[in-house]
């Protein structure tokens, strides 16, 4: 069961992240490349503790949908994601935020696991791992864009 971790350091305030973290609109906005939206569930605003939100999103090529749950909430601290329905046979994604000097650091534990046996074995090495670690780097990267704006724009005013 391949874990994808991935840590990001952001010059914005826990809270500020925490919150772009969960809300739907910045996920979209953030995942554009494969023109993800919510189409059941949350779609819009801020997830919180027991939420669904199904998301529809073009990967490979392939449109798919995929139907996660918030489990867990520890504002600003953590909140933990499970797949309901999707591609996957499973998978847990757990975001934490921990404060850092004039900042937060921001943690990512995708643990997933491939359909199809074998066959799901061999794409997690050949392809899937390195396409979801993109994936997370990615959005990992333009949500600490969007935070540093933001806490830049707080302290100008």
């Amino acid at each position: 069961m391949p874990l994808i971790e991935h840590t990001q350091f952001i010059k914005a305030p826990v809270e500020i992240c925490f919150d772009l973290a969960r809300n739907v609109d910045i996920h979209i906005q953030t995942t554009s490349k494969t023109n993800e939206r919510a189409v059941a569930g949350v779609t819009e605003g801020l997830l919180e503790q027991g939420d669904t939100v199904t998301w529809e999103a073009t990967h490979f090529g392939i449109q798919q949908r995929l139907t996660a749950k918030v489990t867990l909430m520890v504002p600003p601290h953590m909140f933990v994601d499970v797949m309901l329905k999707g591609a996957f046979l499973s998978f847990t994604h757990t975001h934490q935020f921990l404060e850092a000097d004039g900042g937060t650091i921001m943690i990512d534990n995708f643990q997933y696991k491939s359909p199809f046996g074998l066959i799901g074995f061999a794409a997690d090495k050949l392809f899937l791992e390195r396409y979801m670690r993109t994936f997370i780097v990615s959005r990992a990267k333009e949500l600490k864009k969007i935070a540093e704006k933001l806490n830049d724009q707080r302290i100008k005013i």
